[in-house]
């Protein structure tokens, strides 16, 4: 048994997959299917079974997964400690970023962990706010910058760096334009939405509870450049991070409908909590506070 398998019987717990464990873990499934297997003999026991929705625990594997968080959380304190034996602070910070990070944003906080912590080493692993989110819960990630849909996590820590608006944005000529929306106009057009537990999929349903309907035709879209996409081709309305519908708008690709951006949403720097007490990470968590009260993480 190594740390490695430990970590996988946890990443496939939570996210109740081979597939999507493997996505997290950077691993093909193969590899995620093997640690497991190897585990499952050497303690001749069942951990997993399949079901129609994925992978669940077996009642050992329920129970075995509560020793499994035990041995981890001392595996990572081992580490802090030798960083302290040794006197200074080294290693390698794993940090999700959205794919559309701002380089001012980036370059100020890799400026200055590069500056005070010379010996530390930054891994990138640029994400959507998902997929970063699903990473820093599994422990892929030590922290990350996302956009935060305003969901309850108790076991996730944040900062907010700055706040920002989200428009509806459509094809040129496909709505008429005014200052109030036609939203009997718009429900009847399609939409194109990412799911519920990003920021733009929480402004959709609001707009939707608020005014009552529900689109006849709803496309799914992962990714914010996809609904950029999809919405430039008159596919659909849809909702765009400011940064992305200004610049959707300067190139002709959209119009945005209303005044006002329809929600207001946050970037955050955010870790597991349980984690807070990490060298490098509170050294990161430090960093970020000093530069988000002096305002140097604004914005792109």
């Amino acid at each position: 048994m190594d740390i490695y398998q430990l970590r996988t019987l946890l990443t496939v717990a939570r996210a109740g997959s081979i597939t999507r464990a493997a996505e997290q873990l950077f691993l093909s499934q193969p590899a995620v299917s093997a640690h497991i297997k190897s585990l499952e003999d050497e303690l001749e026991l069942a951990l997993f079974e399949r079901t129609p929705r994925g992978m669940s625990l077996t009642p050992a594997g329920v129970q075995l997964y509560a020793r499994a968080e035990q041995l981890m959380a001392l595996h990572h304190d081992m580490l802090d400690e030798a960083r302290r034996l040794r006197g200074t602070l080294s290693g390698t910070l794993r940090l999700g970023l959205p794919s559309a990070a701002g380089g001012t944003l980036l370059g100020a906080l890799l400026g200055a962990l590069a500056s005070r912590y010379p010996d530390i080493d930054i891994d990138l692993h640029y994400a959507s706010s998902v997929e970063i989110l699903q990473r820093l819960r599994s422990g892929a990630l030590d922290a990350g910058i996302l956009a935060d849909a305003g969901v309850d996590d108790r076991a996730l820590a944040r900062i907010e760096l700055y706040r920002f608006g989200i428009f509806l944005a459509a094809a040129p000529g496909l709505v008429s334009q005014a200052d109030t929306p036609d939203w009997q106009q718009l429900a009847a057009l399609p939409w194109v939405c990412p799911g519920p537990s990003t920021c733009c999929g929480l402004a959709a349903e609001q707009v939707f509870r608020t005014y009552g309907f529900r689109p006849g035709r709803l496309f799914n879209a992962d990714h914010e450049s996809t609904t950029r996409a999809l919405v430039a081709g008159g596919i659909g309305l849809g909702f765009l991070h400011e940064t992305t519908a200004r610049a959707a708008q300067a190139a002709g690709e959209v119009e945005l409908i209303g005044r006002q951006a329809q929600h207001q949403a946050s970037m955050v720097f955010a870790w597991q909590v349980q984690r807070s007490g990490d060298p490098l990470l509170a050294a990161a968590i430090d960093t970020v506070r000093e530069l988000q009260a002096s305002g140097a993480l604004m914005p792109p």
